[in-house]
């Protein structure tokens, strides 16, 4: 079938060419339209690699339209922003040093001013992110502490300027500078022969730092005395300064350990320079407030009965929020006697605040003696022969002196760290096992020998009671180091200061 063609009526010629016509117009249109955005974007510097936000492309609408100004970037630092502009010339090219910044928040009050500044001295950086949550208490005792420290200060310089003669005409400038001079060279003496304490000041941080200023006071209590016997102003102000400076010594050297207990990540620094900035700071408010209250003549002994009390009370809760890691004495008998009685340890929160802190590392009436003389653990040769095979395949020996209710946890000379903390644990578990049998004992003779004879405790009952603690040693000292790594304490780490003696046993 031959195709059908159909006749085009010249009508409809007229309007495809018409079409045709428009068509080619809007095509040159859109052509010419095209070369000139591109010519305009090359021209321009290239967009940035992130697409401008709604703000930003306001602001560009807004501010920049018929301006020579281009938006760069925005800038935050501590939740205050700023965004960043530069200049173009006529040929749309950046000017050289034209950026400038804007800053997008409202002028703060001179308050908040304040406030920010007062805090860009006495809190680090990213506070309170930056510290553990023990640092806001602990600088809050310690300003008070300060201020009270300050306020004390003023009356004991002015005591002891009375006491050496400086208000009184009669007195000779150069013996008054002879006494000054020998009160301060003996202080500094006293200064060098405390600082050989060493490791103590690791090992009990808190008894040290709370006894530093136990001795601060006792030396402002002896400046205070030169104002009853002034002719005794030398003898009392060296023995002051000496107090006075040990105390400076125990301040130093735990300070860092403090310091480094708060900081989180690698800002000590930071945490140590606002923390001497808040002491600073309260120092001076005390110095300030002694000043006015000096100027009314109050008396010495009120004032000072005030002042110390203040400072004392400070002091010990300023050394009590301390929260630490690691385990010494006092807080490895808390871990452990808390282990034996519910069979859990406790949080560090909780073993810092059950710490003794008037467990003083120089008394020696404490309970259990680690890595003691073998001659202050035995007396009896029969006691050791009894025992040593129980610790055959141990690095230490444990034993217990009825006479001195006292337990000797003695070290071979093969013990590591971990056998010094099992060989801690042990003398606990045997200290705890001695006592609850004495507890349950009935009758009174019994308890008479367990006072009194040690020859009955050592070849009879002794022996028994170790065996038995050995065993518990053996199932329980796995546990409570678990338990104790869970809760967060450093088993690695451990101060217990055990002492220098080793056993030396032959082959």
């Amino acid at each position: 079938m031959p195709p059908i063609k159909m006749k085009q009526s010249p009508n409809h010629t007229a309007q495809t060419l018409a079409t045709s016509t428009t068509s080619s117009q809007e095509a040159r249109r859109l052509v010419r339209e095209t070369m000139r955005i591109s010519a305009n974007l090359a021209s321009s510097p290239s967009p940035p690699a992130n697409p401008p936000t709604l703000s930003q492309s306001a602001l560009l609408e807004d501010e920049f339209l018929g301006s020579t100004l281009r938006l760069i970037c925005y800038e935050e630092i501590d939740g205050r922003r700023w965004k960043y502009v530069a200049e173009r010339d006529a040929s749309g090219r950046f000017k050289k040093n034209s950026i400038r910044a804007v800053g997008l928040q409202t002028p703060q009050a001179p308050v908040e001013e304040l406030m920010g500044f007062i805090r860009s001295y006495v809190v680090p950086e990213g506070f309170p992110d930056s510290v553990i949550p023990s640092y806001v208490p602990y600088m809050t005792w310690r300003a008070l502490k300060h201020f009270f420290g300050g306020a004390m200060g003023v009356f004991t310089t002015k005591t002891l300027l009375n006491s050496v003669g400086v208000s009184k005409s009669q007195a000779i400038p150069g013996a008054v500078a002879i006494n000054w001079i020998l009160k301060d060279g003996a202080g500094r003496v006293g200064k060098m022969l405390y600082a050989r304490q060493g490791k103590k000041f690791d090992y009990d941080l808190k008894q040290l730092r709370f006894a530093g200023d136990l001795l601060m006071e006792l030396g402002a209590a002896v400046e205070l005395a030169t104002a009853a016997v002034p002719h005794l102003f030398l003898p009392l102000a060296c023995a002051a300064n000496v107090a006075k400076n040990v105390a400076a010594v125990t301040s130093t050297s735990t300070r860092t350990p403090i310091y480094k207990a708060f900081a989180k990540g690698e800002n000590i620094g930071d945490v140590t320079a606002k923390g001497e900035c808040v002491g600073n700071v309260a120092d001076l408010l005390g110095t300030g407030l002694s000043i006015m209250i000096s100027k009314r003549n109050p008396s010495l002994v009120t004032t000072f009965a005030l002042l110390s009390c203040g400072y004392v009370f400070s002091s010990y809760q300023e050394v009590k929020s301390v929260v630490l890691h690691t385990l010494n004495g006092a807080r490895f008998s808390v871990a452990v006697e808390s282990f034996l009685k519910t069979g859990q340890v406790p949080s560090l929160h909780e073993g810092n605040v059950k710490e003794n802190i008037f467990n003083f590392p120089w008394l020696n009436d404490r309970s259990i003696s680690l890595g003691p003389r073998f001659k202050d653990a035995f007396q009896d040769p029969r006691a050791y022969l009894a025992i040593e095979p129980l610790f055959e395949r141990e690095r230490y020996i444990v034993t217990y002196n009825p006479s001195k209710d006292k337990v000797y946890a003695l070290l071979k000379d093969q013990a590591k760290p971990d056998d010094i903390v099992k060989a801690a644990f042990h003398a606990h578990v045997l200290m705890h096992f001695i006592h609850s049998s004495n507890n349950n004992c009935s009758s009174p003779s019994k308890q008479q020998e367990y006072g009194h004879s040690d020859f009955i405790l050592t070849a009879a009952d002794l022996e028994s009671h170790i065996a038995e603690s050995c065993k518990m040693v053996s199932t329980l000292y796995a546990p409570f180091k678990s338990k104790a790594a869970e809760q967060g304490w450093r088993m690695s780490e451990s101060h217990l200061n055990p002492g220098r003696a080793r056993l030396v046993l032959n082959s």
